[in-house]
């Protein structure tokens, strides 16, 4: 069974920066699209950023030139890369794997402040 590990949460200012990063339990196949989502309160779970395994990636409009996906196929790991953080990205961020089902990890928690 895979797992997805998130790590690189926490607290940051507006205007500033986090990275998350996401690492699959396996190194076994090449996982062809992962990617982040998160949720806030009271709000439903919402994409983020996709990236898939030959290199193309997608982004929801209000991260888009903020937000960079990258990942490093032979490990299976992802990372977001946040800058210019608003109030608004406030959410706990899961990492996503499809495997023809969906593997979702624990989730971390990015609060920005004013």
């Amino acid at each position: 069974q895979v797992q997805l590990v998130e790590s690189g949460g926490g607290l940051v200012q507006a205007g500033g920066s986090l990275r998350l990063s996401c690492a699959a339990s396996t190194s076994a196949f090449i996982i062809d699209r992962m990617g982040w989502y998160r949720q806030a309160p009271g709000k439903q779970r919402e994409m983020v950023a996709n990236s898939y395994s030959e290199g193309d990636t997608d982004y929801a409009d209000s991260v888009r030139g903020r937000f960079t996906i990258s990942r490093d196929n032979g490990k299976n790991t992802i990372y977001l890369q946040m800058n210019s953080l608003k109030l608004e990205d406030t959410a706990v961020y899961f990492c996503h794997a499809k495997l023809g089902f969906d593997v979702w990890g624990q989730g971390t928690q990015v609060t920005v402040s004013s």
